[in-house]
């Protein structure tokens, strides 16, 4: 018999797994407080640019094995998928969380399976989404199945990545962890990996603190190179030729739903002991403010600033906590005259106005680089000295790689020359 799966938020995880579920032999129905996104996804149309999955969704959804309604219904498997941000003071704001379990009492049944995908700080299964379920009169372990599977996907990539990515299974007890291990190993191909509640909690958020604190280092390098004049790009590469180095490359912070946030989780439950990330988590912080001071050194208020990038990472639409957007929002703040295009983000998607290649780089003085956008790695650089008053590019994501000597190019190679009157026409990273 063919089980009923309710996925609670239907952002940028929860419906593309709800898309793969549905894909794998379960009547998925996607539950979202957005009533025109329903509408949406009901007509086959999705929200969100990822790879495959406009054609997916409309495929399932006239198959009939996809739909979507706008508060839970009765299933056999409930899979949570809604956001889990910080608040001010980078605390986990639980507040989607709490309130989608919360959602599901009134549908829950005996035998039913609790599956929370949504990254959350240690103990919160047990502690605090448990507590909420049993509120129904059902006991968590014996009645309902409880589990914490942690999503570990990359923008771009997402229908892959469920698919062949490893999943770490926390149940609030062995069965729970048994029972929602099976509904993964339908499409799972890699690792189906059972553990506790708050081991699953915890690897996904020791998964991106280490590429967090790792960012940092490279981060905090380009600081120290840029002081005492060395290249900071070379010096990683030299390093890595060790065995068991592996330094990760710097830009202009980090952004995304994960890294920029995750950390904050295990700072939030033990700052005593949290040192080290905490530490790395504000030179990361310290990023965007870096560039714009090494923007100053050459240009003035009145002078006309090209930004290329707003997305977090290249060939996507997504802005959550993108460096670039805090740039922006600094630089218009600051009064400058400022430029912006970006071939993926949608003007709808943000606040700040996006204008045409041409138009951003029209009399421009300075090109800014956030993304690495494949567009942004070969571009025609007749066509942006022609455009450009100056043609000057500042490129934090170290991505160009067809510098013809044509323009004044800097990345983090030799970010210390910028300013100077001897211009140096060429950095180290591009081909």
């Amino acid at each position: 018999m063919q089980k009923k799966l309710c996925v609670i938020g239907l952002g940028y995880i929860g419906l593309p797994n709800a898309a793969v579920f549905a894909e794998n032999g379960f009547n998925v129905v996607g539950v979202d407080i957005d009533q025109t996104l329903v509408e949406q996804l009901n007509n086959g149309i999705v929200h969100t640019e990822e790879a495959g999955l406009a054609d997916m969704v409309e495929r399932l959804v006239k198959e009939d094995k996809l739909s979507a309604v706008t508060s839970p219904v009765e299933a056999d498997i409930f899979v949570v998928a809604v956001p889990t941000p910080h608040n001010v003071n980078y605390t986990a704001n639980l507040e989607y969380v709490e309130d989608a379990i919360q959602s599901l009492l009134p549908v829950l049944q005996k035998g039913n399976t609790i599956i929370v995908e949504s990254t959350v700080p240690p103990r919160t299964t047990r502690d605090i989404i448990a507590p909420i379920i049993e509120k129904s009169g059902l006991k968590v372990g014996e009645d309902i199945y409880l589990a914490h599977c942690p999503e570990r996907v990359v923008p771009g990539k997402i229908l892959t990545e469920l698919y062949e990515n490893s999943r770490t299974i926390g149940g609030i007890n062995e069965v729970s962890s048994k029972k929602a291990a099976d509904i993964y190993r339908t499409f799972v191909r890699g690792k189906v990996m059972m553990t506790t509640a708050e081991s699953a909690e915890m690897s996904k958020l020791m998964e991106n603190t280490y590429r967090g604190v790792n960012i940092a280092l490279a981060n905090e390098l380009t600081k120290i190179a840029e002081h005492l004049k060395i290249d900071p790009l070379e010096v990683i590469s030299l390093a890595n030729e060790h065995p068991r180095v592996n330094i990760h490359q710097p830009g202009p912070g980090v952004g995304g739903h994960c890294i920029p946030v995750d950390p904050y989780f295990i700072i939030e439950k033990d700052p005593i002991h949290a040192k080290l990330i905490s530490s790395a988590m504000d030179i990361n912080q310290s990023m965007p403010d870096f560039v714009i001071d090494q923007l100053k050194k050459v240009v003035r208020e009145e002078d006309k600033i090209a930004l290329f990038g707003l997305a977090y990472k290249g060939n996507i639409d997504d802005v959550r906590d993108s460096p670039a957007m805090k740039i922006a929002d600094k630089l218009l703040d600051g009064s400058f005259n400022v430029s912006i295009y970006d071939p993926f983000v949608r003007p709808d998607k943000v606040s700040l106005k996006l204008s045409t290649f041409e138009q951003t780089l029209f009399d421009a003085d300075v090109l800014l680089i956030l993304t690495d956008h494949d567009e942004f790695k070969q571009l025609d650089w007749k066509r942006v000295k022609k455009l450009m008053k100056t043609p000057t590019v500042i490129d934090t994501k170290n991505c160009i790689q067809n510098n013809t000597g044509e323009i004044n190019y800097y990345n983090y190679s030799n970010l210390y020359n910028l300013g100077r009157k001897s211009s140096i026409t060429k950095g180290k990273q591009q081909v």
